[in-house]
């Protein structure tokens, strides 16, 4: 098990390395989250699962399965949020207050580990934030609870980029208590920068105090995958062009825009005066679109938006960002608000209890300028949506509802069209090499420092 002392460790880009490396020895892995919370998430057979365990089982070459990640809780606001049991929303427990959710989440997490232990060799397992909250301690389900169930020894992780590593390590050891310190495998300094020989006597100290060995210093890792809680915002190089993303308070699948980061200058916008330099502006997915309108409105984004597609400034909206852009919303109670859209595309929305959860293929034609460089471009995404559209047919790029298009604003009701090459290419005239690439690069980097049977030493397989 790999858990972290805060969030932001690395604990899932480690997580996603060591499965690779376990199918490169040969070993059937199988990576599992009990309860991720997060609104990057992908579609798998029977619903939806983590975007960070999506990525594991690929790396670990096995296909991603609900069971990896039984429960997703998908945050509305500071005090609301959508659970999602074996990739199925629940709106009844959705509606319960966090506490009283997790002897009802425990059977479906228990039930799913045991049926992965079944048919893999090995089960890899990521925590959540960190396990040493002693204000959550009742209600953790993903860490030391889940490693006493597996019986899971632990790597600990700290991001040592940030400061104050050492604390944290030796901190978290502290507040565990002996059973669970018993666990504890080792250390890992990961996002380190600069000479690793300046950190002694720190590791050896360490040890003395807690009997825990440093098994590795990972160093700063310029990946390309995404990272799991949302984004991790670049610093424009000023020589590309300019993409800007409206970064709404409860945007979604964030994580689809990392290949879009590899070839243009990014901006992760929250006012309107910032959109203004951007030569193209992103409306990502969104958790509770009738909310992020409200939000968009109250900034000032939704006005200076509108002149800028008077006056011809391409405008892409993706999910929740297609269905905002449109003339109407019909909500629904537990699921989403209604209301007018910004009307700048002949599309209605209307919200229902259902979730849709699908994968999709399409090809876009009947593109108007300044989207022709799109046509005939076949694209491959996934859907994870309440709301039912419905629009002009003139409008409708695809044939099947997955792309609408006005002018300068087109709007994409899937998600994960930049992370087909195709589609890329003809969008910003390049491509940011293939997913595969960007594991096989990753795992190299880190096996370098963290041997897989250092990770391994007395676990049983």
């Amino acid at each position: 098990m790999v858990q972290g002392v805060s969030s932001w460790a690395g604990k899932s880009l480690l997580t996603t390395a060591i499965a690779r490396m376990c199918a490169r020895a040969g070993l059937s892995v199988a990576p599992f989250k009990a309860q991720n919370m997060s609104n990057n998430a992908r579609v798998v057979d029977g619903g939806e699962i983590g975007s960070a365990q999506y990525f594991q089982a690929l790396a670990a070459c096995v296909p991603p399965d609900v069971r990896m990640n039984p429960v997703l809780v998908k945050p509305e606001g500071d005090r609301r949020s959508q659970v999602v049991i074996d990739g199925k929303p629940d709106l009844a427990l959705s509606a319960l207050d966090w506490r009283e959710r997790p002897p009802m989440l425990w059977p479906a997490i228990e039930r799913a580990y045991r049926s992965l232990a079944v048919d893999y060799d090995l089960i890899l397992i990521e925590g959540a934030g960190s396990p040493a909250e002693i204000n959550l301690r009742e209600t953790d389900l993903a860490n030391m609870r889940m490693a006493e169930l597996a019986d899971a020894s632990v790597l600990l992780v700290a991001d040592v980029n940030r400061g104050g590593a050492f604390a944290h390590l030796y901190g978290t050891w502290a507040l565990l208590r002996e059973r669970e310190r018993a666990r504890l495998h080792g250390f890992v300094l990961n996002k380190f920068r600069g000479d690793a020989g300046l950190l002694s006597p720190g590791p050896e100290r360490l040890e003395e105090l807690t009997g825990i060995p440093m098994l590795a210093v990972v160093p700063w890792l310029e990946h390309r995958l995404p990272d799991e809680d949302g984004v991790a915002e670049s610093v424009p190089s000023g020589d590309r062009v300019g993409v800007a993303i409206v970064r709404y308070p409860t945007a979604s699948n964030l994580d689809e825009f990392k290949p879009l980061e590899d070839v243009v200058d990014v901006s992760w916008i929250r006012t309107a005066e910032t959109l203004d330099p951007a030569a193209m502006i992103v409306l990502p997915g969104s958790k509770n679109v009738g909310r992020d309108l409200v939000w968009l409105r109250e900034t000032g984004i939704a006005g200076r938006l509108g002149q800028l597609v008077a006056a011809g400034r391409r405008v892409l909206a993706v999910c929740g960002g297609l269905q905002m852009l449109g003339r109407t919303l019909v909500g629904h109670p537990g699921v989403d608000c209604g209301g007018a859209g910004l009307g700048l595309l002949p599309i209605d929305t209307t919200f229902g209890a259902e979730k849709l959860t699908r994968e999709v293929a399409a090809e876009l034609t009947g593109l108007p300028a300044p989207w022709s460089a799109l046509e005939g471009v076949h694209v491959r995404g996934y859907e994870i949506r309440h709301g039912e559209l419905d629009g002009d047919r003139a409008a409708d790029v695809s044939g099947r509802r997955l792309a609408f298009a006005a002018g300068s604003v087109l709007g994409l009701s899937f998600h994960g069209a930049f992370e087909n090459d195709a589609f890329l290419r003809a969008f910003c005239g390049a491509s940011s090499g293939s997913l595969e690439d960007a594991i096989a690069w990753l795992t190299d980097q880190v096996e370098w420092h963290l041997p897989l049977e250092r990770v391994l030493a007395g676990v049983v397989v």
